[in-house]
């Protein structure tokens, strides 16, 4: 990752970052992520870019931004150019990186999953290229006992001799230990900071790591950011964002970012399958979690079985497709390409590894959406959004983008006051022909 930084990145810093080198900044002055949210909308609806807001003729976009926010304000943040170049010497000379959502090197897994509550602004220190294996999150608390020290760092080990990713949360206990464990194991390892970023990019320990590409370590806050509760609460969606499964090894019940993070990838994110240790001494935390559909952690031994186990994950999405279609969708690779995200390469070669050709006029991704469409329609109607992610067992934020593709064309129809999906009148009226 080069540490130069975009302007278009520079613009965005300018709106959004504390700079925490101007210590008499007030905290309550740059864009908050909503307020951010709501002027990138209006950017590109206007077909602009933050970099717009740098050229010497920006005062006539400045003043439309006017309209939603406050036009002095703007002005004052955008004039801390001095303030950012002090900042951005110091991120660089200990080779920090910046990089925004206006990036093409931003990591392709939060666009992809958390849409626009992927973090505006990124920093980090290592090989960036690390973020986009995914493998698997591994959290807990912060306070256990050595046994389950030990058993994490064996996890760790696993991890690493399966070639897989290992990516944690970089706090005390249980996240540094799995950390910990695949590094010394020669594993590669993503870890997310909620605090103290340029404090860790130069400790003794993790320089000859990171300078080997083994560990990357990134935070959506301010690199000279000290610890906040509510920022270490904020960042658990980024771990599990980056993995292709998670396991909670420890959690209190009902409190702590542990359990808050579990909590919400059960209850409203869905972003991958959520494992917790199992056996004795589970305590009440992981029970509570496995009660809201968190899966027991398997304990794999070798290698083999733990790499299975991710492709598990995978067959999964394959075996319910196959209930319902001829079609079966292989995701074995090695790069474990996610079929949620799948893109128009890794669609073409998973039709070509089925000896599908794909007809000319329709790219391979719509010809897999018209394989899932079907599915969706042997659905009992009316669906919930959770009613379809379930039976492709996929994430929520993908299943809603096909209904909504759906919606589009005329095949379903919205109900609101409980959001549901029922087929359109059309729709309905073909099938009583058909009958």
């Amino acid at each position: 990752m080069s540490n130069k930084v975009s302007i278009n990145t520079q613009a965005i810093l300018l709106l959004t970052a504390p700079l925490i080198i101007g210590h008499n900044e007030r905290s309550t002055e740059y864009l908050t992520p909503w307020e951010y949210k709501k002027l990138a909308r209006y950017l590109r609806e206007s077909k602009k870019q933050p970099s717009d807001l740098l050229e010497t003729n920006a005062e006539e976009l400045i003043v439309e931004i006017g309209k939603i926010l406050d036009i002095e304000r703007i002005k004052r943040l955008l004039n801390r150019g001095f303030l950012l170049s002090q900042a951005i010497d110091k991120w660089q000379a200990r080779s920090i990186w910046v990089v925004s959502r206006a990036d093409d090197e931003y990591p392709c897994c939060f666009k992809e999953r958390l849409k626009d509550d992927s973090p505006s602004i990124l920093y980090g220190c290592g090989d960036s290229s690390v973020l986009n294996t995914g493998g698997l999150a591994v959290v807990g608390s912060r306070h256990v006992d050595e046994d389950l020290i030990k058993y994490t760092e064996d996890i760790g080990c696993l991890i690493a001799k399966a070639k897989r990713t290992l990516v944690s949360g970089a706090a005390r206990g249980i996240d540094q230990a799995a950390m910990r464990g695949a590094l010394e194991g020669g594993g590669k390892v993503a870890g997310v900071m909620a605090d103290s970023l340029e404090r860790a990019s130069v400790e003794r320990l993790n320089r000859a790591i990171l300078q080997d590409q083994r560990l990357v370590l990134i935070s959506p806050y301010d690199p000279s950011a000290g610890f906040n509760v509510g920022n270490a609460m904020q960042r658990n969606k980024l771990i599990y964002a980056l993995s292709d499964a998670a396991l909670v090894v420890s959690s209190d019940y009902s409190t702590g970012g542990t359990w808050a993070g579990a909590v919400e990838q059960l209850d409203k994110l869905h972003l991958v399958p959520v494992y917790v240790r199992f056996g004795e001494n589970m305590g009440k935390g992981l029970k509570a979690l496995k009660d809201k559909g968190a899966l027991e952690w398997p304990n794999p031994q070798t290698p083999e079985d733990f790499s299975k186990l991710l492709i598990g994950q995978f067959n999964q999405v394959k075996d319910k497709l196959q209930e319902a279609l001829p079609l079966t969708i292989t995701m074995e690779s090695e790069t474990n390409n996610r079929y949620e995200n799948a893109t128009d390469k890794t669609v073409s070669e998973t039709l070509s590894k089925l000896n599908i050709s794909p007809v000319s006029s329709v790219t391979p991704k719509d010809e897999l959406f018209e394989k899932v469409k079907e599915v969706i329609l042997k659905l009992h109607m009316p669906i919930t959004e959770a009613d379809a992610a379930n039976a492709l067992q996929v994430s929520k934020s993908q299943t809603r983008d096909w209904l909504q593709r759906l919606v589009s064309e005329g095949v379903l129809t919205k109900q609101r006051k409980p959001i549901k999906y029922v087929l359109a009148l059309e729709r309905q009226e073909k099938l009583l022909n058909d009958i």
